[in-house]
């Protein structure tokens, strides 16, 4: 998984996606989701990291199946509140 932070006025805004969805575009009829560098881009990093960073954030965009599966089980996202796009899923989270 590729995990990124970034400071913004309203907290921390964490992003992370599957290596394999950085880069990729995925579409619905309703709804186009590209994973950009820019946005998406970061470090690669493990479990324990992922775990760490989405449980500081105010913000969260998970994309990639592998990642929003582990946000699932890990207690960040109800399932309930996935969104299937293309062959990929994507979730955010906002804590206030």
């Amino acid at each position: 998984m590729i995990v990124t932070e970034q400071e913004t006025p309203e907290g921390l805004l964490v992003t992370v996606c599957d290596e394999d969805a950085l880069g990729e575009t995925f579409e619905t009829d309703d709804v186009s989701l590209t994973v950009t560098e820019e946005f998406y881009g970061g470090e690669v990093a493990d479990e324990e990291a992922v775990t760490d960073s989405l449980a500081r954030a105010t913000v969260s965009n998970i994309v990639g199946t592998r990642s929003v599966e582990f946000a699932i089980e890990a207690g960040f996202v109800d399932e309930a509140n996935v969104l299937e796009i293309g062959s990929t899923l994507h979730a955010q989270t906002l804590r206030l």
